[in-house]
């Protein structure tokens, strides 16, 4: 039995450390915050007319499979914890200049018919050429890079891709060459941009195997648990606690003790003796391992060029939108977006807020989360993330906070959807809040800028391990969670 402290209680952290227990081992989870859940946070705003809740990080659970995995592999079922409810539309995708709206489903058939009613003939011919490629990329991606431990770029060079895999992923090309190519209608390939957002990134530089992500989401579908996501994490720590696992919150771990290439223990700020340990799995963001609990330089090398952050405003409504679940409404100029949002650094072009943005909205149709008669509304921009440098935006700059949400709400009311005099309350979430309370450095949501390669499970000292959305397989709550499955499975059971 070995003594393990996980450092951060984030959906990763909780899935490792209850794993760990569930195979013998003694574990300790030492969280900065308050509470658990990291990114995957939430918010409840009293009124009078009653209380709103938010969740105020992911708003949507996909590969629910990945999640019952995680609950049999810990001795419970996930219907015992957790109600999960499928969302049709997974997404309604509204595009600039009028015309259909999209409905996005789980039905591959049923899409296809969607698109060929909203674009026609050959816009739904073109997406399911496009779908049998996806369905090659991930089967080969499930296959041989998310359930593995990827170490190094010799670790993919190394795989058995089959000639078949490696034409579908198109190694060196991009998500936007992909769309180009295979994709006639504009709207199309501005739906499949999208999705390189998910990994926090540029589709014009971002990997063309990143269509393993739609094909996931509107194959297994997506979901809602029921009294908000945010439930997902009382049931890990739950789970984590009946197993056994001691929880401390308030807990700052300063460093990791790593003298002779292996850990020893963690120290925490305010507390003179270390915790000992024989492994520590690091659920925080690998720059902030690298950088400030394990200062290691030659580690740090590609862990700056940060994903995107969101600009968030979480609203209480009136009445009812009779919007979907999920809504996406598009600009009219997504490069300009990508342009605001990264900057060129190399140019000393710098990053700035989008003026005309992407904008997000979620409405849960969940009497828990809302007074009867409102809505309470997650809206999300796509932005920079916080800091000084070319390629961020200082969000705590008096009086931009403010003023960028005056101007979300007047694009939503430019694009069909004004609700200024609905407003029961506004609250405004930066990226530097996002800093604030979750340690992610400059508020990125995914850490690093999204591809294949993210820093290994593996850390460089022994007995020290990477879980989360910055390291191997990427961010998003299944991939978090298939990250703690590889781990645990690394470091093996007690007996």
């Amino acid at each position: 039995m070995a003594r393990i402290v996980v450092v951060g209680a984030g959906v990763g952290g909780l899935a490792t450390a209850a794993r760990l227990a569930a195979t013998g081992h003694q574990v300790t989870v030492l969280e900065r915050a308050g509470t658990v859940g990291g990114k995957l946070g939430r918010y409840v705003r009293d009124t009078p007319a009653g209380a709103f809740h938010f969740d105020t990080g992911p708003s949507l659970l996909t590969l629910p499979d990945v999640f019952h995995d995680l609950f049999e592999a810990t001795g419970a079922k996930l219907d015992e914890y957790l109600d999960l409810a499928p969302v049709d539309p997974i997404v309604r995708h509204v595009f600039p200049g009028g015309g259909p709206a999209l409905d996005s489903c789980a039905d591959p058939a049923e899409f296809a018919a969607r698109i060929g009613a909203a674009f026609g003939d050959r816009a739904a011919a073109d997406w399911q050429r496009l779908w049998r490629r996806a369905a090659r990329v991930w089967q080969a991606s499930h296959r041989d890079i998310l359930r593995r431990p990827i170490d190094s770029p010799l670790d993919l060079a190394a795989l058995a891709w089959r000639l078949g895999d490696l034409a579908a992923i198109g190694p060196g090309r991009t998500l936007r060459g992909l769309g180009r190519r295979h994709l006639s209608d504009p709207r199309l390939r501005m739906l499949l941009d999208r999705y390189a957002t998910y990994t926090g990134a540029d589709p014009r530089r971002a990997p063309a195997a990143l269509v393993a992500v739609p094909y996931a989401e509107l194959t297994f579908g997506g979901w809602y648990l029921r009294g908000g996501l945010g439930t997902l994490a009382d049931a890990l720590l739950t789970r984590c606690l009946d197993l056994g696992v001691v929880v401390r919150t308030d807990a700052t771990v300063t460093r990791i003790d790593a003298a002779g290439g292996r850990v020893h223990g963690v120290r925490l700020r305010g507390v003179t003796a270390p915790i000992p340990a024989d492994v520590v799995v690091a659920n925080v963001d690998a720059l902030t391992l690298y950088r400030d609990l394990l200062p290691s330089p030659r580690r740090l090398t590609g862990l700056t060029d940060r994903s995107l952050a969101g600009f968030v405003l979480l609203l209480g409504l009136t009445g009812d939108s009779g919007l979907a679940h999920h809504n996406v409404f598009f600009p009219g100029d997504y490069d300009a977006e990508f342009d605001a949002v990264f900057g060129h650094p190399g140019r000393g072009v710098r990053a700035r807020p989008a003026a005309d943005p992407t904008v997000f909205v979620t409405v849960a149709d969940d009497p828990v989360v809302r007074p009867a008669g409102h809505e309470a509304w997650f809206v999300l921009v796509n932005a920079p993330r916080h800091g000084t440098a070319t390629g961020a935006v200082d969000w705590r700059r008096p009086g931009l906070a403010e003023a960028y949400a005056d101007r979300v709400l007047d694009v939503l009311a430019e694009r069909g959807v004004d609700v200024r005099d609905r407003l029961v309350f506004r609250e405004v979430r930066t990226p530097a809040d996002l800093d604030d309370a979750t340690g992610a450095p400059g508020g990125s949501i995914y850490g690093t800028a999204g591809g294949l390669l993210r820093p290994a499970n593996r850390g460089p000292a022994h007995g020290l391990w990477l879980v989360g959305g910055s390291s191997h397989p990427g961010g998003g709550l299944p991939m978090v969670t298939l990250s703690a499955q590889i781990v645990a499975d690394d470091i093996g059971p007690a007996w």
